[in-house]
This record gives C-alpha cells, structure tokens and sequence, in this order.
C-alpha cells in the first residue's frame, strides 16, 4: 500500500483537533469525575485522554481508507462528520453542564451514528469499517459509566 501523506495527516489531525477542543473546553470540569460517585469497573481518570487519542488515530486512518478507495461514497462521509460532532458535544453536556440523563441519550445516538459509520466505512474499505470497532466499544462502555453515574448522583 502506497501511503498517500498528503491525505493521510489531514486524516489523522481532524478527530484528533476535535477531541483536543473538546477537552480542551472541558478541562476545568475534568474534576468533576473525581468526585461523583461511579459505577464498578470505572477506569482512573488519566486512561481517559490515552484512550480517546488511540481512538481518534484510528478514526482518522479509517477515514483515510474511505478517502483513498475506490468508492469513497458521501454518506460515509456525512455520518463521519456527524458522529464527530455528537462526539464532540457530549463531554460538554456530561462534564461542563453536568446533564447526566441527556448525557446518556446523546451517547445512544452517537452510538448509533457510530454503528453507521462502521457500515459505510465497510462498503469502501473494509479495514475501515473494523478500525471503528474499538470506538464502538468504548462508547459502549462510556454509556455504562455514563448511566451509571446518572443514577448513582441523582
């Protein structure tokens, strides 16, 4: 496989300058999630940034996949960017505005864009529709903490 550079670090730095404005706008709340009560299994803080910046890598080389295919397709593309935003809005609901329940829902719908995703992505490449597994189930787990957390600080 021919690495195209050009198109590939555009790739990789778009998920990744998403989730940095997110947490870069959530960073002062981040002490929020020492002090709530959590749900069994609840990961320490710091594996939160490691994790999300794999995620993001993979993301961004999956997209990378589509655009070089033979058949990127434009609803591959639109759910991307649409499941980037859900992405990007739900740490500000959950940390700065401190909305559990809305939290959890917007999580489900981003969990379900996610999910399409994986199916678009899969008809151009199929490598990239399994380098957003990973994704999937970390939002899945995300939902349990999410909800855990809902009902544990109600």
């Amino acid at each position: 496989m021919n690495i195209q550079w050009k198109k590939l670090v555009p790739c990789l730095l778009f998920p990744l300058a998403v989730g940095g404005l997110a947490g870069f706008l959530t960073r002062s709340s981040m002490s929020l999630f020492d002090a709530v009560q959590k749900p069994p299994l609840s990961p320490p803080g710091w594996l939160f940034p490691v994790v999300w910046t794999i995620l993001y890598l993979l993301m961004g080389f999956a997209s990378y996949l589509v655009l070089v295919s033979e058949k990127p397709g434009q609803t591959a593309w639109k759910l991307y960017v649409i499941q980037l935003i859900f992405n990007f809005f739900w740490p500000i609901f959950f940390f700065n505005l401190e909305q559990y329940l809305l939290s959890f829902v917007w999580l489900l719908l981003l969990w379900l864009l996610i999910l399409a995703t994986i199916l678009w992505f899969s008809r151009s490449s199929k490598l990239a529709g399994y380098l957003l597994i990973p994704y999937l189930l970390w939002v899945t787990f995300a939902g349990y903490l999410n909800l855990g957390i809902y009902f544990l600080n109600r």
